[in-house]
């Protein structure tokens, strides 16, 4: 139990350290990826916080938002968002670590700790970065110290991670359009707990299966239901709080996976909600298995003229910078120049080298480009054409939509490119195509375009779906359906990504 004297300051300390490691990708999470600012901004310490994040749809602007109605000094540690990557140097980890802690030993005494995490963090010394990072903040402030944390909805919820922390509230929302409200309830729960002194019951439950990426879209079934039902469990059963994470597939540990936590003053109560949401999710396992387009039967289907005015949209679901993938495939784009396919538009392909070049030549010029294809994924090349440059931009973009919530996109040095039907957005930095205005920067309304090509999972359907008259998910020839896992536990079962298939079969 907390206990506060009436006159006693409440000093609260709320700090970030984020990133969703891909184990399969090649591009590894390196102290530069922290520092750099893309679509959050990078590290920023102390006091500065405060305003660096303002306005950001992240739940350490939530958690910072909400402690201004709170009765506390607030003191603001460091932000740290490294996106997505591959796994974590054990340099970046031990310095964002360090940095951290060092920050949060000068602020004490502290009576609450607030942290923004992801959940799916792993380092190469470590599985589970998250879980060991909350384990030295837990050893620095004692056991006593109330921790409570938000996280994404792809978080490997480990049992370390449950044990540590005090509460964990997850992301309700993939597009992830609460991540902010995330942050604020987190830090409405923490005024609570310091108000009435008691911390909660609480239960946990790993789901033995993984979810594929695409399938943990809550705007689609079955996660859409998971939701709706998490909700009317919290109601019915009567308890705190509740939250599922789909977890990040792409993780290969032995806590990756699905998970649902629960909290409540009354532990059999807690213990039924958590249990009656796992056997939902449970009951709707072979809901999860999706199929995919080909690159073929999608670009195919893309140069046909039986078309509404509205784009169709192509999403290019196996490279996502998102999820900590190169940005810098081809497919799509070869097949698209190959079949002449016209009034497409593709975005966002990362390849600093050819940003360069188109720069050089400047707008107007036609320049031959070996595109792409650098990031040393096996299987890859560039795709060899003459292109030309119709808009060059510095890469500071005002976003304009819901996902991003107003933030400023860093695509580095980038090209509007053109060849053949189709204009390409080239950046120098990965960002996913989350946001209209990595096209309307240059110039392009994707509105007006008749095909649009994504490199998003899911996010892109925050600000894209509405305009979309169709929405194909498409994956490369080298798709693998499971991915060549070595370390998840043995009782977890990987479900097969389904035929690669298209209308045109049927």
């Amino acid at each position: 139990m907390v206990e506060l004297s009436s006159n006693h300051i409440v000093r609260v300390a709320i700090g970030g350290f984020q990133n969703e490691t891909n184990s399969f990708s090649p591009i590894k999470g390196t102290y530069q990826v922290f520092e750099e600012a893309d679509g959050w901004p990078g590290i920023t310490i102390g006091d500065a916080v405060v305003e660096a994040l303002c306005g950001y749809n992240i739940g350490m602007a939530g958690l910072l938002d909400e402690a201004r109605s709170c009765d506390w000094t607030v003191v603001p540690l460091a932000w740290c968002g490294g996106g997505a990557s591959g796994t974590v140097t054990e340099d970046a980890f031990e310095r964002v670590s360090a940095l951290l802690l060092q920050l949060l030993e000068a602020a004490l005494p502290v009576d609450a700790v607030l942290l923004d995490l992801h959940g799916a963090m792993t380092a190469e010394h470590l599985d589970d970065g998250d879980g060991a990072f909350l384990r030295r903040v837990r050893d620095l402030v004692g056991s006593e110290i109330p921790i409570i944390c938000s996280l994404d909805l792809h978080a490997n919820v480990s049992k370390e991670m449950v044990d540590l922390a005090d509460e964990l509230l997850i992301y309700r929302t993939y597009p992830h359009l609460d991540m902010a409200e995330t942050g604020r309830r987190a830090a409405r729960r923490m005024n609570k707990l310091l108000s009435n002194g008691d911390k909660l019951k609480k239960a946990f439950r790993s789901i033995p299966f993984l979810i594929p990426l695409t399938r943990g879209c809550t705007l689609t079934e079955p996660t859409k239901s998971v939701y709706e039902q998490l909700e009317e469990i919290e109601e019915r059963v009567g308890v705190s709080h509740l939250s599922f994470a789909c977890g990040f597939s792409s993780s290969d540990v032995p806590h990756c996976g699905p998970s649902v936590v629960g909290y409540g003053t009354d532990q059999a109560a807690v213990d039924q909600a958590v249990n009656d949401l796992f056997d939902f999710v449970m009951e709707r396992e072979a809901q999860f298995s999706p199929s995919f387009w080909t690159v073929e039967l999608a670009v195919d289907y893309a140069s046909r003229d039986v078309r509404t005015n509205r784009p169709l949209l192509l999403a290019d679901i196996d490279d996502n910078a998102g999820a900590g993938e190169s940005s810098d495939t081809t497919w799509l784009l070869e097949e698209l120049v190959r079949k002449d396919v016209q009034g497409a538009a593709l975005g966002v392909l990362c390849d600093p080298v050819s940003a360069e070049r188109a720069h050089k030549a400047g707008v107007g010029a036609k320049v031959t480009l070996a595109i792409g294809g650098r990031s040393g994924k096996p299987g890859h090349k560039p795709f060899v054409g003459t292109f030309e440059v119709l808009a060059l931009s510095e890469g500071k973009i005002q976003s304009t939509g819901i996902y991003f919530a107003g933030g400023v996109l860093d695509l580095g040095k980038s090209a509007l490119l053109k060849i053949g039907g189709t204009k390409v957005v080239v950046s120098s930095k990965r960002e996913q195509a989350a946001d209209q205005a990595m096209f309307t920067h240059f110039g392009v309304d994707p509105r007006e375009c008749r095909v649009l090509i994504l490199k998003s999972s899911v996010h892109y359907r925050a600000d894209f779906q509405p305009l979309a008259s169709e929405i194909v998910e498409v994956v490369p020839p080298d798709f693998l359906e499971i991915l060549p896992y070595r370390n998840l536990e043995p009782s977890t079962r990987v479900i097969p990504c389904g035929p690669k298939f298209s209308d045109l079969e049927n």
